[in-house]
């Protein structure tokens, strides 16, 4: 009986994780990992990968409110997605009271670019890429001036937050975002690795070992 619920739990872990044994640690510092496309009010289709707000925003309240869990590094491979939503939840990493450290790995694009500078120390892989653009709107647009503003005070809602979270300049980053020709049929920037910390977006270039590291520092310091 013993072999067939193991064989189940197996089972389970090659389909959820990929991996047989999922190593049972017990840690003080919680991951939690953005991927593929940020889900906001609409569900998106099934062959899409997804990160559900409705999901992520519970963890971050159950991540404040448990006296074992002392830190969050958050690892971000997206491509963006809901504004509102990758907004909200950036915001709500950006108060917590627990040291968090954010790392960039494969990309951070789009609404991807908050949520990287949402912690209080960011690091992005050497190969990482960070997409940066104007807020786009999918399907049926009116065309009048009331859309335009409110497309501006959209983007100046992701401008506000990127400048008050990351040491760019307002002029940079809109400078990056409307940037024409490094990306087809369309206007913004691609900054690879070392170039998103010389923008002033990212911390510093790194891995997993330097994220760690970094937290563990900070937790020692609010410690003393």
């Amino acid at each position: 009986m013993k072999n067939t619920a193991d064989k189940n739990v197996s089972s389970e872990n090659i389909k959820e994780m990929g991996t047989p044994i999922i190593p049972d640690i017990n840690s003080k510092i919680h991951f939690l990992t953005v991927i593929g496309q940020i889900e906001g009010h609409m569900i998106l289709p099934p062959h899409n990968k997804t990160t559900k707000y409705e999901h992520v925003i519970p963890q971050l309240v159950a991540i404040e409110e448990n006296p074992k869990i002392e830190g969050l590094i958050l690892i971000l491979n997206t491509v963006g997605g809901d504004v509102e939503a990758g907004l909200a939840i950036a915001e709500m990493i950006s108060t917590m009271s627990k040291p968090t450290v954010s790392l960039v790995l494969g990309g951070g694009h789009s609404i991807g670019v908050p949520l990287s500078v949402s912690a209080d120390y960011s690091f992005i892989a050497p190969s990482a890429t960070m997409t940066i653009h104007p807020i786009r709107i999918t399907g049926m647009v009116l065309g009048i001036s009331q859309t335009y503003d409110y497309l501006n005070k959209m983007q100046g809602r992701v401008i506000d937050f990127i400048t008050r979270h990351s040491n760019i300049s307002e002029e940079k980053l809109t400078e990056l975002m409307t940037k024409p020709g490094e990306l087809a049929n369309d206007v913004g920037t691609v900054l690879i690795g070392q170039e998103a910390v010389e923008a002033g977006l990212i911390d510093e270039v790194g891995g997993l070992t330097q994220a760690l590291k970094r937290l563990k520092g900070m937790k020692n310091t609010l410690e003393d």
